[in-house]
């Protein structure tokens, strides 16, 4: 088995690249929250960047739609961004007071989005129309995905606990059994579970559709693990900010670390594609891990 680890600067290595997800354009997507912009990375390395309209938007999370469209969050701005594959940029206000942050294309054709400020869940029809479902207050719901029950499953970081939405709004909540563990991301695995991280706990989390949990303490200590990503192989694929490292667990919770060559690269978000594991690091690169 060989392991390399490729790492593409960004013409600004200030931008602050956070978010990232395949598009259907075989590339890859980017959020730069200090650079203001969406950047586009090919598996060549070449590089585009499309600045967002709105200044200091606060650009975070980004997910590819069922249309081809790439969906973000503006969590300073209170904004939902949408981008084509050829750059054109649309944005789209939210209710006063918004601070979104997760974002996820939904079953019912609308895109979902995690609103920290405010503790709730947004639902954005295609056209723009918004619903918003309440959490308990001080939830600070964070992550989002599609479960392969049809619901979606997030994070909630500060009241301890994962969240599932109906598409019609019903809401249920289920305890992590180690308290203040501060889930983050969270991931549809290829086992019909929900994956999720544990920045403060310091493990990999997994919890089934019905409602139960396993955890799985990380091999290195105070590792921050952020975002979490199905990888081709079958199995998840994170980010350990912390520890400066790649992680890798199979369905049966064995766990695997790859240093990040670059030193204080501060990893955060993670996507597969093209048989890679690209990241985004916070010091202004993309990076690329393949193992073969």
């Amino acid at each position: 088995m060989q392991l390399n680890i490729n790492e593409y600067p960004l013409p600004d290595l200030a931008s602050g690249p956070y978010g990232i997800a395949r598009g259907a354009d075989g590339a890859l997507w980017f959020t730069e929250q200090k650079g203001n912009r969406i950047g586009r990375i090919t598996a060549a390395g070449q590089i585009t960047e499309y600045d967002v309209p709105t200044q200091d938007a606060g650009v975070s999370i980004i997910a590819a739609g069922n249309s081809g469209e790439l969906w973000f969050t503006e969590y300073k701005a209170g904004k939902i961004g949408k981008i084509t594959v050829q750059g054109e940029l649309t944005e789209y206000a939210l209710p006063a007071g918004s601070a979104p942050f997760g974002i996820t294309e939904g079953p019912d054709d609308a895109v979902w989005y995690t609103d920290m400020a405010g503790h709730k869940i947004g639902r954005m029809s295609r056209s723009g129309e918004v619903a918003e479902y309440e959490l308990p207050s001080g939830s600070f719901p964070s992550f989002i995905t599609e479960g392969s029950d049809g619901a979606l499953w997030f994070t909630q970081n500060q009241s301890n606990a994962i969240g599932r939405i109906a598409p019609e709004g019903g809401i249920r909540e289920f305890q992590i059994p180690t308290s203040q563990s501060g889930p983050v991301g969270i991931a549809a695995g290829p086992d019909g579970a929900l994956w999720f991280v544990e920045i403060n706990g310091n493990q990999i989390g997994r919890i089934t559709v019905s409602g139960e949990i396993c955890e799985y303490p990380l091999p290195s200590e105070n590792a921050r693990p952020h975002a979490i990503t199905s990888g081709e192989d079958g199995a998840l694929w994170f980010t350990e900010w912390g520890a400066n490292q790649i992680g890798r667990i199979t369905v049966e919770g064995d766990i695997t670390e790859y240093p990040i060559p670059a030193e204080y690269a501060e990893p955060h978000g993670i996507a597969a594609a093209g048989g890679g594991i690209w990241f985004a690091e916070e010091c202004g690169q993309i990076g690329r891990l393949t193992i073969r």
